[in-house]
């Protein structure tokens, strides 16, 4: 397509710049000077754009150069250990990508065409392989407050994950939080498979508003090619923000708390992403949310809660197991080993008891003997199986999760099947 350039820019209001110009659709690609800028709001032939690196230095005399086209990301095997900006510009001081540009957020997968997911994604953690297991090609938030370790979490789930590629997708990043996933996937090896796409705070917000269609992009087309793909984004509400700040400068009615009233829209054509195309690989969701005032009734966690299938809530330091849900690792943990389904409902119902016991301790009342049991029981449960240090395989952790209940309880206070206790409960060694 022909470019047009037009060289009187009619109003210049902070990163935001106005020229009148003819066939320009929404979304389009431009360069005000040498800096890029993305269309934002057309009103008849008065166009509005956000200038990525901001304003300053332009003027009205400065070209401005429509590239009929909307942002596109260079898609190969080359983007493996490679880290990028939100506009696709290398973070790593490697050479520029420019073969095979594919365009950002296409739509998702027809509804229809999709298959019921039913294969599992081990991460070595217990409190998600055991009690809320991630499913390939599943859509999943983690609603945490400001202070937890969600990246953390996120940076052991991208080393430890067994899938064949990870896109991270980084939202209003601290530098330090950057460069801990940098270093952190560098060391372990996992960079190899990795992709990054960062926004970092001090970057321009239409930028932050760019990073999961460019990650997802590109994780779309891995698993065209037959890759299992991990996304992993943090902070989606940082994403949200970006969204509002844009609506602000398009001068949108406002809807709750300021957001835009297309918020769920944004948020839904991202997750919906999350597909497995059967006869090829998949796609698998993970977000962080962080929650204002650990409010779930936040826009961003509320419509989050809307399109998603579960959630898992970092609370205190750990998965939370009340709260959390995966609403298809029913889909896969009959399959894993056929303990699985039953133990994880047992040790949840006593771990809900043990609560009760420990709120009944704190006001002062006797303790029973069954209530000692359960102290102890989850004071082993919350050390050896919710710490997120913890470390061991899916069928390890079951064969912990026994162990645990063996030296709490007697067989028979479970509420286990007996099959499942003669075939499972651990004999006791010759010492013992």
């Amino acid at each position: 397509m022909m470019q047009k350039v037009y060289t009187k820019i009619e109003s210049i209001v902070g990163n935001v710049v106005t020229v009148r110009a003819s066939d320009v659709r929404l979304g389009d690609l431009a360069l005000v000077g040498e800096s890029y800028a993305n269309v934002i709001k057309l009103d008849k032939d008065l166009v509005t754009l956000q200038v990525f690196s901001g304003t300053q230095g332009v003027s009205t005399t400065d070209s401005v150069r429509f590239l009929g086209r909307p942002m596109m990301v260079s898609f190969s095997d080359h983007l493996l250990g490679r880290i990028f900006d939100g506009a696709g510009v290398p973070r790593d001081n490697g050479p520029a990508l420019t073969e095979n540009m594919i365009s950002i957020g296409g739509p998702s997968v027809n509804p229809s065409k999709r298959i019921v997911p039913d294969k599992m994604i081990r991460t070595g953690i217990p409190m998600i392989d055991v009690f809320n297991t991630l499913v390939e090609s599943q859509k999943l938030p983690i609603f945490s407050v400001s202070g937890e370790p969600y990246n953390q979490l996120l940076s052991r789930i991208a080393m430890q994950a067994q899938v064949d590629i990870i896109v991270l997708g980084g939202m209003g990043l601290k530098y330090d939080d950057y460069l801990f996933f940098r270093d952190t996937l560098e060391k372990s090896g996992a960079m190899g498979r990795t992709v990054m796409f960062v926004h970092t705070a001090s970057d321009p917000t239409v930028e932050c508003t760019l990073v999961p269609d460019m990650a997802l992009a590109v994780a779309e087309q891995f698993a065209l090619s037959g890759k299992r793909v991990l996304v992993l984004l943090t902070d989606m509400t940082n994403y949200a923000d970006a969204q509002k700040e844009m609506a602000i400068t398009m001068e949108q009615v406002p809807s709750n708390r300021g957001y835009p009233g297309d918020l769920y829209s944004c948020l839904a054509s991202r997750y919906e992403k999350a597909v497995d195309f059967g006869d090829a690989g998949s796609i698998t969701i993970l977000a962080v949310t962080t929650m204002p005032g650990d409010d779930v009734t936040h826009p961003v966690p509320d419509n989050t809660g809307y399109i998603t299938e579960g959630q898992y809530y970092l609370k205190n330091g750990h998965i939370e197991p009340f709260g959390s849900l995966s609403r298809l690792k029913q889909n896969v943990n009959d399959k894993t080993r056929s303990d699985h389904r039953a133990l994880m409902d047992g040790m949840i119902r006593l771990y809900s008891a043990y609560r009760e016991s420990l709120e009944k301790k704190s006001m002062g009342f006797m303790m029973s003997e069954w209530d000692e049991k359960l102290l102890k029981y989850g004071h082993l449960f919350e050390t050896k199986l919710m710490d997120l240090r913890v470390n061991i395989p899916l069928e390890e952790a079951l064969d912990l999760g026994w162990e645990i209940l063996a030296q709490c309880f007697e067989p028979n206070e479970t509420g286990l099947k007996s099959s499942l206790i003669q075939e499972r409960w651990p004999k006791p060694s010759a010492a013992e």
